[in-house]
């Protein structure tokens, strides 16, 4: 890998234009590293242009379906994320291994006509919303969160000492709902859902109901290793 590069993002610098990235499986979150293997041409020539500029690319979910269609243009989900290239490296078979960062929400708006081998859309970035209600509120929604998913914490014992350090930080309601719907293993449609949400309040609450789910005894689902492996283009 490359050394990480400044990760310093400003919104009213962003053109409008989303270069996408989009797999089947994949949700990327805003606050998250996501490592990622590309190999396919047109994704070869995304990245290329991404490193001559700003290092943008926008992670979008194909909806249900896209087997049929995958080397053109099938359907994505309205709601991606716009990610950094924190760090790369090139490979021998012209491929790329790269850490991917999350910024922000993006929605897309708008595909764009198809004059390069990759797709673009026309995005906006969304903020977090936050009424004065969810504001009063956030602290204890927080520490429950907090501790409802520490509850869970023991089944992974090698991600201990990473999961301290994350909760143990100050970090924002937001970011702690992203970080921790990133890592659970509930499935693409779920955590499209949790994407989708920009209230952050009810993306906790969306957040408590499934680890209550995963902490009963009868639960088969896990948690993964903070930084997952790399995924496949």
């Amino acid at each position: 890998m490359s050394t990480y590069e400044d990760l310093s993002f400003s919104r009213t610098g962003f053109s409008g234009t989303a270069r996408l990235f989009p797999l089947p499986n994949l949700v990327l979150f805003p606050h998250v590293m996501q490592p990622l293997h590309v190999f396919e041409p047109r994704y070869r020539d995304l990245l290329r242009e991404a490193l001559a500029g700003d290092r943008l690319i926008t992670m979008a979910i194909l909806e249900p379906g896209w087997e049929k269609d995958y080397e053109g243009r099938p359907a994505v989900f309205p709601m991606g994320c716009l990610g950094k290239v924190a760090a790369h490296h090139h490979l021998k078979d012209g491929g790329s291994n790269l850490l991917l960062y999350g910024l922000c929400r993006a929605r897309l708006v708008e595909e764009m006509p198809p004059t390069k081998t990759f797709r673009e859309a026309r995005a906006q970035l969304c903020e977090d919303s936050c009424t004065a209600e969810d504001a009063a509120a956030r602290p204890a929604l927080q520490q429950r969160l907090r501790e409802t998913f520490l509850r869970i914490l023991p089944r992974m014992p090698q991600a201990q000492e990473q999961w301290d350090h994350v909760l143990g930080s100050d970090i924002s309601l937001g970011a702690l709902t992203d970080i921790i719907g990133y890592v659970l293993d509930i499935g693409a449609v779920e955590k499209r859902r949790l994407l989708a949400e920009v209230n952050v309040r009810r993306r906790a609450e969306q957040l408590l109901e499934h680890l209550a789910a995963l902490g009963s005894p009868s639960s088969a689902a896990r948690l993964p290793d903070f930084l997952p492996g790399f995924s496949a283009n």
